[in-house]
């Protein structure tokens, strides 16, 4: 058996590797600060008219008269007299006209009596698919629309915990994550771990490195017998906050292992993204085939699994690429409407933006070329527009 002293440089270079990873976390938390300054937490931005008028579907003049009527709360003004909204003030008008306005139920989209919580986990095998990109925009586009939304960071690489400006491998280096509600040895109530975010209506279960535990953690549980097993895990989790939220939105590792099988098992529905090339198509063909024969063990063991839908996301989709335009249409042919209408373009305002750990909705406008915000506005919310209907079909309602 080999050992680090049959080879001299093992040593230095696991040196070389723990110093490097020192200082790249050195260089972070000073680009976060910078970013994140003079506040130590991130805050959200506030919104111009047109945003809530298309957030919320309240015309611009019925907007500016229900202000002059008194109906509204006052809000702040910018130094031209333009009015600007939080998204707590954007709540509050809703809730007005949820009491006020002719349809009133519209303007309050989430559930109601009767309704189950909608889990709903973003999945795919592999990495670079944009499923942490298509989770926090569908968490962040749903809280504005008026849902009560729990975002659950499943992967260990904690990219969604981290775009919501924390530091997984610092804050939760050894608690704090969604690990200590799912672990087999005294796991806590999930509510422990819930945060509130800078985000109106949007709470986070964070994740972090040692989420990785529950990998090994479960394959011993398997073999003795430990219950509740991993398939029960999340949904038991979920149940004891299921009334505090409409959705709940995962994040899930770029494999199929247990962790995302717990995900899966907990979901009510699934979005799997797929990048229009032949080898994401590929690597997709082949996560299905594997979660289709896991699903099938499964229940055979546990019952029937029963999700309420399956939907495809074209994601990084470039218009102008043929054989991307082949490829989408070729994914369309095959799994006809379950593949969405509307595909997730790429997106040179989402990378920058994501430099500095914000998503589109929390740019301001003026950073950013209008034509080009304008143009990935419009894809990811067609894409959050879009699966919105499939979930208010999920809950029996018409969706016009």
């Amino acid at each position: 058996m080999n050992t680090t002293a049959d080879f001299p440089g093992a040593k230095s270079i696991a040196a070389s590797i723990s110093a490097n990873a020192a200082r790249l976390s050195d260089a972070l938390d000073h680009h976060m600060r910078n970013s994140f300054q003079p506040e130590s937490r991130k805050i959200l931005r506030k919104f111009h008219p047109s945003e809530v008028s298309e957030l919320t579907g309240i015309s611009m003049s019925n907007l500016r008269t229900r202000h002059q009527e008194g109906d509204f709360p006052d809000v702040e003004t910018d130094s031209r007299g333009r009015r600007l909204y939080s998204a707590e003030e954007i709540d509050q008008i809703r809730q007005v006209m949820a009491r006020t306005g002719r349809n009133g139920d519209a303007y309050l989209p989430g559930r109601r009596d009767g309704d189950a919580l909608q889990i709903i986990s973003i999945v795919n095998f592999k990495g670079g698919s944009s499923k942490t990109t298509t989770a926090i925009h569908l968490a962040q586009r749903y809280a504005l629309r008026g849902y009560r939304v729990l975002a659950v960071d499943m992967d260990p690489q904690a990219s969604l915990t981290t775009m919501f400006g924390y530091r997984p491998e610092i804050e939760f280096a050894e608690s704090g994550t969604v690990y200590d509600a799912l672990k087999y040895e005294d796991p806590v109530p999930l509510s422990q771990v819930v945060r509130k975010t800078y985000f109106h209506n949007l709470d986070l279960a964070p994740a972090g490195l040692l989420l990785s535990e529950y990998e090994t953690e479960t394959a011993y549980a398997l073999q003795h017998k430990v219950d509740p097993p991993f398939t029960q895990r999340l949904a038991i989790a979920l149940d004891e906050i299921e009334s505090n939220y409409d959705l709940v939105i995962i994040d899930c590792p770029p494999q199929l292992g247990f962790t995302t099988m717990t995900a899966l098992l907990a979901s009510t529905g699934l979005l799997i993204t797929v990048v229009p090339s032949m080898l994401d198509v590929a690597s997709m063909a082949q996560f299905l085939e594997m979660a289709g024969e896991t699903v099938r063990t499964l229940e055979e063991a546990t019952g029937p699994i029963d999700w309420s839908f399956l939907k495809y996301l074209v994601a990084r989709f470039e218009p102008t690429d043929v054989p991307q335009s082949q490829m989408a249409g070729f994914l369309r042919s095959i799994l006809l409407d379950q593949v969405l209408n509307t595909p997730m373009l790429k997106s040179t305002a989402i990378s920058d933006a994501g430099m500095t750990q914000q998503t589109i909705y929390e740019l301001e406008p003026s950073q950013v070329v209008k034509k080009t915000l304008d143009r990935i506005l419009e894809s990811v919310n067609g894409v959050a527009d879009e699966f919105e209907r499939t979930i208010q079909q999920s809950w029996g309602r018409k969706v016009e």
